[in-house]
């Protein structure tokens, strides 16, 4: 075998099985939370060797801070891919909109909120943790601003208040989807919020006449 090829396989093979780990994380985040997501139940659930794992993350922290960006990344790609699906053909003006605020919203009861929620709640007595998170937060934020600004349009995305809209949703969903952790019973589509959201974006956005 060509030494290019044999290398290629071993990075291949080592890129799989981080994969597969950082995967594992994710599910013992969200299953287990970040109390039991221990490394052994991590190594159990992907069913790699101790060594294999330590290999790849030295550290449980280091671990789970990358199983929430692993994720993240992930869930933005299909985020994106399927709000473009469902909002094909769907033309600029309120009703886009109203479409997007509710697709949005849903994105908030999905497994990467909740494991993010876990490191978030974490960190506020883990300092190491924190300090690990903050950039990876920011980084994330901005990513979800461009992923958002593709979503919404441009005539909407041009409009002077879209900013302060964008920050609105953005803070305010993710508060009003915390509830749903110990509320199990609550449908998120029937949530009062909706119809909030809804309005002040035909006020911030329309009443104008500008877009």
């Amino acid at each position: 075998m060509p030494v290019v090829t044999e290398t290629r396989t071993r990075q291949d093979r080592a890129a799989g099985t981080r994969t597969l780990i950082l995967d594992a994380a994710v599910a013992c985040l969200v299953e287990l939370g970040y109390a039991g997501a221990s490394t052994l139940a991590i190594q159990a659930k992907a069913g790699v060797s101790r060594g294999r794992l330590l290999h790849h993350f030295p550290s449980r922290d280091e671990l789970l801070v990358a199983a929430s960006q692993h994720l993240s990344a992930s869930r933005l790609r299909q985020t994106e891919e399927r709000l473009a699906e469902q909002l094909a053909g769907e033309p600029e003006g309120p009703r886009r909109v109203e479409r997007c605020i509710e697709l949005l919203w849903m994105t908030f009861h999905e497994p990467a909120f909740w494991a993010a929620v876990e490191l978030w709640t974490a960190a506020r007595t883990n300092p190491a943790l924190a300090e690990a998170l903050r950039p990876q937060e920011r980084a994330l934020r901005d990513a979800i601003r461009r992923v958002g600004d593709r979503i919404w349009g441009p005539a909407v995305c041009a409009h002077p208040r879209y900013p302060e809209l964008r920050e609105l949703l953005f803070t305010s969903m993710r508060g009003a989807a915390l509830p749903y952790a110990f509320e199990k019973e609550r449908r998120p589509a029937h949530d009062p919020h909706v119809a909030l959201w809804k309005s002040l974006a035909r006020r911030l956005l329309f009443a104008d006449g500008q877009c």
